[in-house]
């Protein structure tokens, strides 16, 4: 069992790892197509790449992973695609939360856990283009694995058709695992990407789910992979159309605001960011997916 599940948690890394390679060179390619409109002058955006190490408290090597950011593009203002594999043992703090959301009252007597997954934002330059949230991960420990992400648009000026677009997108790949998963996970997206404080969803919703398992991991897997898959024909061709539009001091103002919300919630609610700041991941990774200006009045 414990050989089948190493080889699982490798299958599961290195699509992670694969999808960050489509996804960073289908963004490097629309910064090379990007001939007309705003910034299309400009010189191409390309990412930069750095490896990222977590350590143990005792100092022994605990995972680690690669960040790219790309700042300043043509289209991108700022665009983080982090992949990661990390493992050792939850603080007690860590411990306590996941057994009281997880029900794993065994957490404190083998707290070992390993996670690997992948993790995407971007705040683009136009205005009229949205920004997008995607992640997927696997999370294992001795006592249960599950796996969760998905993905939501944000944008600042809002288009019903493209949001249209994005919902479709997301349930075609979704679909074929059966005709409950979209509309389970859209609400599951609504009520995760609320915003309390502000009595407002962050943007136009996705698809999202968290804790999954339903004890078979190829299916779980095969949903997770399309999740990933659905997310370059979900947001690419809404950048294509958007890119070219001319904006107006207001929009900028506009945009910088709703980051704000982004923001807000990044910091305050979000459990990915939590998480790696509790375990001790790079604190640079873990915050790439602030916006790199916003206001608040």
């Amino acid at each position: 069992m414990t050989q089948a599940m190493d080889a699982q948690k490798a299958q599961a890394a290195a699509w992670f790892r694969q999808l960050r390679d489509e996804i960073v060179a289908a963004f490097e390619g629309l910064e090379d197509s990007h001939a007309s409109g705003p910034l299309s002058d400009a010189s191409a955006g390309r990412f930069e790449v750095k490896e990222t190490r977590r350590s143990s408290e005792d100092g022994s090597d605990a995972g680690g992973g690669l960040m790219s950011v790309m700042r300043g593009g043509r289209v991108f203002e700022k665009v983080g695609v982090n992949v990661s594999e990390v493992y050792g043992t939850l603080s007690d703090r860590a411990q306590a939360a996941m057994a009281a959301r997880k029900g794993l009252p065994g957490m404190k007597d083998d707290p070992r856990f390993w996670a690997s997954g992948i993790s995407l934002v971007a705040h683009m330059q136009n205005p009229h283009a949205p920004a997008v949230h995607m992640n997927t991960r696997m999370f294992w420990t001795p006592h249960a694995w599950w796996f969760g992400g998905g993905s939501d648009l944000n944008p600042c000026i809002e288009y019903d058709a493209d949001t249209a677009h994005f919902h479709a997108a997301q349930k075609a790949h979704l679909d074929p695992h059966g005709a409950g998963h979209y509309p389970r996970l859209k609400e599951w997206a609504d009520e995760y990407f609320y915003i309390p404080h502000r009595k407002r969803a962050r943007g136009v919703g996705g698809i999202f789910m968290d804790d999954y398992c339903t004890g078979d991991w190829e299916a779980d897997f095969a949903l997770t992979q399309d999740i990933g898959r659905a997310f370059l024909p979900a947001f690419v061709p809404l950048v294509e159309k958007r890119r070219v539009q001319q904006w107006s001091d207001a929009d900028k103002e506009v945009q910088y605001r709703h980051r704000g919300l982004y923001a807000e919630y990044n910091l305050v609610y979000d459990r990915g960011t939590k998480f790696g700041l509790e375990t001790g991941h790079d604190p640079d990774a873990v915050l790439m997916s602030l916006p790199p200006i916003a206001k608040w009045y």
